[in-house]
């Protein structure tokens, strides 16, 4: 198990597969539908090409990361 370089929060094992449910631009937060059914939050640091923008329905690959006792997505990357 790796660690969250801002936090050292550790990473949850394994990429997981979803879609972006929600994003709000200016607040830079957003949401992510996993395959297994679970909902993540992200922020848009956690874009992994540096753009810290993504499109609604966008297929992602990443990482899950323990923020403040919740789960969040971290290492998001575009799946097309």
């Amino acid at each position: 198990m790796g660690t969250f370089a801002a936090t050292d929060a550790p990473f949850v094992e394994g990429v997981h597969i979803g879609l972006v449910a929600e994003f709000d631009s200016p607040a830079g937060l957003g949401y992510i539908d996993s395959a297994d059914g679970n909902r993540y939050l992200f922020h848009c640091i956690a874009i992994a090409d540096g753009s810290r923008e993504i499109t609604l329905g966008q297929k992602v690959l990443f990482e899950i990361v323990m923020r403040f006792n919740k789960s969040e997505a971290w290492n998001i990357q575009k799946n097309n």
